[in-house]
Formats: C-alpha cells, sequence, structure tokens
C-alpha cells in the first residue's frame, strides 16, 4: 500500500512491525476473520528479516519453551503451510553438526543423548557416512550428527508472501509509517496507535519491532529487555553444487545459547538454490551500531575454511549483517501484556526469528481468538521484572 494513500482507521488488530514474525501474526490474525493492520517505518521485510539466513532449526534448540515453538512451528511449516512451500523456497535439507576433534564429538554425542530424551530426531553418522552427504567437507572432521528436520526458505520471499496473504484476508500493510506513541482509553488500557500517519486504532495492539521491540514497550511504561546481537553473513560467488545441508560445528549451539557480548563466531556454511553459498556466523552485543567489524568477518572466512577448505579458491562477493532481537533468557516474548492492557508482544526470537515465525503468529491469533495451542505462560512479557527489581534493589 502506498503510504500517501493511506487513512488511518479501527482494525481489531494493530501489529507494530512488518518483518516475518509480524507478516505471520498478520497472516493468521487476518485468516482467523480478525481485521489487521500492519505498521512499519520503513519498508516491509526491509530490516532484520532481510538480512539474515532463513534458519528453521531444531538442532541448536534445548529442552524448554523455544523447542515446544520450535516443534509447533515445524508441524506448520510441514503442514498446514506445505501448500505454499514453493513461495518461500522452502527447503527441507537437514542439518549437519561436525566434530573436528575427539574432545567436540564427546560432547556432541553428550548433546544428541539430552536431545533425544527431548523428542528431536537425530541420527550419529561417522566420517564416511558425513563424506556420502557431503564430499567436499574437512578431512579433519572426526565424525557428525545428521538432523534431518532442520529446513531453510528464503526470508525476504516468506514476508513478502505472507503480508500478500494476509492482504488477501482483508489486511492493509502501511509502509513508512513510524509509531511514537500509543493511545489509551480512560480505564487505561492501550486502545490504538500515534504515528507519523495519524492515529490507528484497534483492540490489541502487538509489538512485533524485532530488536527495537524495548522501545516499543517503552511507549506503554513496561519493560522488555529486548536487545540488538549482530550478526554477519558472507555470500559467495554462484557455484555448482558443493554444501548440500546446513553444517555447522559444534560450537555453533554453545555460541546460541550463550550471553557474552563479546564477539563470537563459529562456522556455518550452507548453498542456496541461486548457487551461491552462505557463510556465517557471528554474534556480538554493540548496541546499533553498524560500522563493519573486519575482524568478524576474518573469523567467520577462516572458520568457514576450516569446514570446507575448497571456499580458499571461492570469491566473497558481498556480507550484510543484521541485528538479531536477543533475549535475555534466550526465550521469545510472546503473547498479551498484563501490565497494559490491550499490548501484546511477539519478538525476542534472536536468530530463529524465521523459523518461529509461522508458530508465533498462530499462537498469538489462537490466543486472540480462542486459546493457543501451547501454554504462553513461559513467554510472559512480563516475566523479567522480577529479575528487574532484583538488580535495582542490589544496585540500591
Amino acid at each position: 500500500m502506498n503510504p500517501a494513500q493511506v487513512t488511518a482507521g479501527t482494525s481489531d488488530v494493530i501489529v507494530i512491525g512488518a518483518g516475518a514474525v509480524g507478516a505471520a501474526v498478520a497472516y493468521y490474525s487476518a485468516r482467523a476473520g480478525l481485521s489487521v493492520t500492519v505498521l512499519d517505518r520503513g519498508r516491509p521485510g526491509g530490516a532484520t528479516s532481510s538480512r539474515c539466513e532463513g534458519n528453521i532449526l531444531v538442532s541448536d534448540k534445548e529442552r524448554g519453551p523455544e523447542l515446544d515453538l520450535a516443534n509447533f512451528s515445524l508441524s506448520l511449516w510441514r503442514g498446514e503451510l506445505a501448500e505454499f512451500a514453493d513461495l518461500w523456497e522452502f527447503e527441507a535439507k537437514g542439518g549437519i553438526i561436525v566434530a573436528s576433534r575427539d574432545s567436540s564429538m564427546v560432547s556432541l554425542q553428550r548433546a544428541l543423548q539430552a536431545q533425544r530424551s527431548h523428542g528431536i530426531r537425530v541420527e550419529d553418522i561417522d566420517v564416511a557416512a558425513l563424506r556420502e552427504l557431503e564430499p567436499h567437507i574437512s578431512h579433519e572432521a572426526v565424525g557428525a550428527a545428521f538432523y534431518p528436520d532442520d529446513c531453510q526458505v528464503m526470508p525476504m520471499l516468506l514476508t513478502a508472501h505472507l503480508l500478500r496473504m494476509a492482504a488477501g484476508y482483508g489486511a492493509s500493510v502501511v509502509a513508512e509509517t513510524e509509531v511514537h506513541g500509543l493511545v489509551r482509553d480512560r480505564a487505561e488500557r492501550i486502545t490504538g496507535v500515534r504515528t507519523t500517519r495519524g492515529t490507528f486504532s484497534g483492540a490489541a495492539v502487538v509489538n512485533a519491532a524485532g530488536p527495537w521491540s524495548a522501545q516499543v514497550a517503552q511507549l506503554a511504561g513496561v519493560h522488555v529487555p529486548v536487545a540488538p546481537r549482530r550478526g554477519y553473513v558472507l555470500v559467495t560467488e554462484p557455484l555448482p553444487p558443493r554444501v548440500f545441508h546446513k553444517v555447522y560445528a559444534a560450537e555453533y549451539i554453545d555460541n546460541v545459547g550463550s550471553s557474552d557480548s563479546a564477539l563470537q563466531s563459529s562456522p556455518v556454511v550452507e548453498g542456496t538454490p541461486s548457487g551461491t553459498i552462505l557463510v556465517g556466523s557471528s554474534r556480538e552485543r554493540v548496541g546499533f551500531d553498524e560500522r563493519p567489524n573486519p575482524v568478524a568477518l576474518e573469523l567467520i572466512a577462516a572458520n568457514a575454511l576450516a569446514l570446507f577448505p575448497f571456499l580458499a579458491d571461492v570469491r566473497i562477493l558481498r556480507h550484510y549483517f543484521g541485528f538479531r532481537p536477543y533475549s535475555p533468557d534466550h526465550v521469545p516474548v510472546i503473547g498479551p501484556d498484563q501490565r497494559a492492557e490491550g499490548l501484546w508482544h511477539a519478538c525476542g526470537h534472536e536468530g530463529a526469528g524465521i523459523g518461529l515465525s509461522v508458530g508465533t503468529g498462530k499462537l498469538i491469533a489462537q490466543a486472540l481468538t480462542a486459546r493457543p495451542e501451547l501454554d504462553l505462560a513461559p513467554f510472559a512479557p512480563h516475566r523479567f521484572d522480577s529479575a528487574a527489581d532484583a538488580h535495582h534493589q542490589e544496585a540500591s
């Protein structure tokens, strides 16, 4: 929709943020019969969702609410959304975690035992089987694990098509419209948003602003400690197929679950339908600093070479980075905010936002209209208040 043609009005649901998560909330809410308006201060899908790899992973999840959400989301990707798979280049390619040292293999096998006990499908594979799956893998590899349920989508296509499908159910998407305030009624319930293009009224306001979600929450006077965590991706020249799965080192799982603010890097390598190879990964908490970090880029390249030595002769065409919406306990923030009636949250997914987007969207829509299939209590926005209060008491 052209912003110049927008007329602010009333909807059942106002979604702040038109990335993958916001698009999924819009699609499922509109499909459930709710009137929906999606607002984005830029172009839909133009922020975090355009600067990631499109992971749909179970391999990096530990027991708990995030794994429950990952399994629920996977059931949607492979179930009711399967008919749309070609629209967003869904690939059930599987993931491989590689151990290059005996000590790493011992740690990996320990992790596999715990994952299997929580229902994750994973297979031990020896070096011979690994080379059948990935012929160009490093000769340093001593073993690996194969996760058949790890998948991939093209995130920009996903976001664009979910928004288009939401529009097919009557949703409106309003670009280049920044939210700068919230509207309350006499009972202090949030009933809409004030924007650079007027006031939009709605029975529910959903904060799906990704790494900027904390700022949206502050407009309501509530604390949601979602912060940006920067990550880089390198993109190679197009090649004939050389990498056939999502392949990463065992250290990747530790980095995903870490809260360290310093630079962390572990190799993640995967091919794409276009022939380019995506090379990651890095994580660092530097706020919204957009200055390139050459140390991170060098580490990513060196780590990738350790997994796939043939990359030494491959040109890097470009690199990009995104700000992942980091949550301190590594669990997304999903559901109504009991501290600000009328405000809902769908944020804090960090690097798992693409894979968890559809599950998040459906749960929000279900909670708005009936009862969600998963208990939202572990994702509750107010769960951080006790920690914040304790920190304040210690400081005083």
